[in-house]
């Protein structure tokens, strides 16, 4: 009997993709079949931890004393709604006629634990091994069964996606059952969702509380120039009050005499901005496009998937590896106009190969999102599409450009006891913003004369306008998804500060689905480009503990969980997660103590709808996630 390998990719488009690389083509139901290889999928997630109930039959009701729930072990269960493909997967993993398996799911953490879960539920203990790639373009598929690497290679990150798995089970099951129970309302809590409702809160929070406070700008025109007064008090451009602004203006009314104090310019120079990850990449679409992280997320993902003139989209590297710079170069040749222009332009260095762009030491799983070398058909796209491929390209292509240069002038002028401040720039170089010509100007674009200190001028006019101090901005995607990003740098402890340094609220790939889980369950709303908190959303963040509120708290467990994907001793691992996980265990009996003595104050509405004539049951009214199924199916542990 000729022995097949298995290849187990996470989605239907991209196993097909291997396969038709492969020359693998006759059809069966859930997979596709050649003489060497069998080609399946998942379909995200076919398998994940048991429901409470399904673990322990006592836990199907839902009851105060019965918490916290801290199972020994999880076991695994398939979902029901793709039960008929888990099913078919399988039962390929473990026929006979497959001696071999090649886990082809996404090279990240979520994408090991899809197939990592399969593979045990199924009882499958046949040899793995793993296919890594960036790109899904033909060659990037067939380099990568080139170089195959022994499953047991990423076995540390595996550790870190089910330690991820199960603190997500034990603070969310435990916290959102004692918060629900306790105020009789449907409450979602998270590890990564809570703390993230909580930076929206503050910032609602603060925009209602602020106060504005009036103050004066004073400009005087010198002739050819004008400046602003300077508080000699705080060096702001701002006077206090009306009365300091018109005694600054009585005492340089026109034709006081004017002597330029100091004047200086200098060249300054701006590097080409780094390369997209993820993150940036649906903080730079929100600004520029409005799209939601969501939107700008699955529109790459349709780039790299099906059009495959992406890489790999949910990194969060903005650095490429040393030996891509051939590969990058052969891709910068090959664009059409309008990108073949720049490309050609005397302007250009395709030699460029700065750490500002190429740092092995800055790239984990995956490097920069990139264009691939498939040559595009522009006319193919969808518009919003073509702007998010637009925008990669661009950034590549002004990695390969050289500095803008520009003169920042400034000039203080003395008007008796007074002191007026110019500021402004002039280009010199154009360099790599000429890839963004037609896109507003930066500020302060303003052409200040040539002056030496010493040289005489008269005001020729004094005029003052009153303004009022503004409250910071509603956030939007951009500036929440910046905010997870950074989780803790402002915080006051030097120490801790550091610590948190290469942390945040969840990972890339997951960002974009914390803020639409945050408006599914009512917590926040979508307000033109801004997202606000609801009512149910800041009475939450009122009741709830600050640790599990925290950016700093979840923050140190993604570190956590990020370090420990690095770990290679065995051992070492997994006392680490042994633990994070006893951590984790200890933080859900808090939450639960947090939950029974929790403010009586505070009401929420009920948000569910009772059946006509029939009083609602109470457990019904507090379950924040569906009651587990009778009859749970066949489970393994992890």
């Amino acid at each position: 009997m000729h022995m097949k390998k298995l290849i187990v990719a996470e989605k239907p488009s991209v196993g097909k993709d291997i396969a038709r690389v492969l020359g693998v083509k006759n059809k069966g139901e859930g997979y596709l079949y050649g003489e060497e290889y069998v080609v399946t999928w998942a379909l995200g997630h076919l398998v994940s931890l048991c429901e409470p109930g399904e673990v322990n039959p006592q836990w199907q009701k839902w009851n105060m004393d019965d918490l916290p729930m801290l199972p020994d072990t999880i076991p695994l269960k398939a979902l029901p709604a793709t039960m008929d493909q888990y099913k078919t997967v399988a039962k390929l993993l473990t026929s006979p006629k497959i001696d071999s398996v090649i886990c082809a799911t996404d090279s990240a953490r979520e994408g090991e634990l899809i197939f990592r879960y399969i593979y045990q539920l199924c009882g499958c203990t046949k040899p793995v091994e793993r296919l890594w790639i960036s790109s899904m373009t033909d060659a990037a598929i067939r380099k990568g069964f080139e170089e195959l690497r022994p499953a047991s290679c990423y076995d540390a990150l595996y550790e870190s996606a089910r330690c991820r798995s199960v603190a997500d089970w034990l603070v969310g099951m435990n916290a959102s059952r004692a918060y629900s129970l306790r105020y009789n309302a449907h409450l979602s809590i998270g590890r990564v969702q809570t703390p993230t409702l909580n930076l929206i809160v503050k910032r609602d929070l603060e925009i209602e509380n602020f106060v504005p406070q009036d103050y004066w700008e004073i400009r005087a025109n010198f002739g050819d120039y004008e400046g602003l007064w300077v508080n000699p008090e705080t060096k702001e451009t701002r006077a206090p009050s009306a009365e300091l602004a018109d005694q600054v203006k009585s005492e340089c009314k026109k034709g006081t005499p004017a002597v330029v104090a100091e004047s200086e310019a200098e060249i300054k120079r701006m590097p080409p901005p780094q390369l997209f990850d993820l993150t940036t990449l649906q903080r730079e679409a929100n600004r520029k496009f409005g799209y939601s992280a969501d939107k700008t997320l699955k529109l790459a993902q349709a780039l790299y998937e099906r059009h495959k003139l992406l890489t790999y989209p949910r990194t969060d590297s903005r650095y490429l590896s040393d030996d891509m710079q051939p590969k990058i170069r052969k891709t910068l040749e090959k664009l059409p106009e309008p990108y073949a222009a720049y490309i050609s332009a005397p302007e250009m260095n395709l030699s460029m190969h700065t750490k500002r762009f190429y740092d092995n030491s800055k790239i984990s799983d995956h490097h920069a999102i990139v264009p691939t070398e498939k040559v595009p058909r522009l006319e193919s796209l969808a518009p919003d599409e073509k702007n998010i491929y637009d925008m990669v390209v661009r950034r590549l292509i002004a990695a390969h450009y050289p500095n803008y240069e520009y003169e920042a002038a400034k000039i203080l002028t003395q008007v008796g006891a007074h002191t007026f401040k110019s500021t402004g720039s002039a280009p010199v170089k154009e360099g790599w913003r000429a890839l963004y010509r037609g896109e507003k100007a930066e500020k302060g674009e303003v052409l200040l004369p040539k002056l030496r200190p010493g040289e005489e001028r008269k005001v020729e006019k004094i005029s003052s306008k009153a303004n009022k101090t503004k409250p910071p901005q509603p956030h939007n995607d951009a500036s929440i998804l910046k905010m997870m990003e950074n989780a803790g740098r402002d915080i006051e402890d030097e120490t801790l500060r550091e610590q948190m340094k290469d942390s945040g609220l969840g990972t890339p790939a997951t960002r974009a689905a914390i803020i639409e889980r945050l408006i599914q369950v009512g917590y926040a709303k979508r307000s033109g480009k801004n997202l606000v908190s609801t009512e149910k959303g800041r009475k939450l963040i009122q009741v709830v503990p600050e640790q599990i509120s925290s950016a700093v708290t979840t923050g140190k467990w993604e570190k956590a969980l990020s370090a420990m994907a690095g770990f290679d001793d065995v051992e070492l691992r997994q006392a680490k997660s042994a633990r994070f996980l006893d951590g984790i265990n200890k933080f859900s009996i808090f939450l639960v103590d947090a939950a029974r003595s929790a403010s009586p104050a505070v009401q929420f509405e009920s948000d569910y709808k009772p059946k006509a004539r029939k009083a609602a049951s109470p457990r019904k009214a507090a379950s924040p996630r569906k009651t587990a199924r009778k009859a749970a199916p066949r489970t393994k542990k992890v």
